[in-house]
């Protein structure tokens, strides 16, 4: 597990980055936090480094917004947040074998309908900033948290 202090929008932005340059082959992650933590923000960032352009919405009113990579492959963004039942995740259509990247927000709200986890991020509002933990929950999470240059 590593933990920041993204004291501001700037630093949240570097994480995106550096996430996105770590970026492995495929990967799940769940963002978790209260209301205003800083999750979409997060995941924007993490797109905009990875290429995307033009706007990037907030799923919290389609659930899930798709991006196609530059790199190759497509970025799924998903809230959850309005989810009464995880069987509802079946009728977007989702398809886990083409999605590169998966950045999940209230993932507890789909839990058993959602591919595994990679990495986990959990954000916290503190003070002006932000704490935010890494968590890895694969081998794919743990060699992508190696990668990383958080110091």
């Amino acid at each position: 597990m590593s933990e920041l202090f993204l004291p501001d929008a700037a630093a949240t932005d570097a994480l995106g980055a550096r996430l996105a340059q770590a970026l492995p082959a495929r990967a799940v992650v769940h963002l978790h936090g209260d209301l205003g933590a800083g999750k979409s923000s997060l995941a924007r960032a993490l797109l905009r480094a990875l290429g995307v352009t033009g706007t990037i919405r907030s799923p919290t009113y389609t659930l899930v917004e798709q991006y196609l990579l530059p790199a190759g492959g497509t970025a799924l963004h998903l809230d959850l947040y309005r989810i009464g039942d995880p069987g509802e995740l079946e009728f977007l259509g989702l398809d886990p074998v083409e999605a590169r990247l998966w950045l999940v927000e209230w993932p507890a709200r789909g839990e058993g309908a959602l591919p595994p986890v990679d990495l986990e991020i959990r954000l916290a509002v503190d003070g002006a900033g932000r704490r935010c933990q890494l968590l890895s929950r694969t081998a794919v999470g743990a060699a992508w948290l190696d990668r990383l240059d958080l110091d």
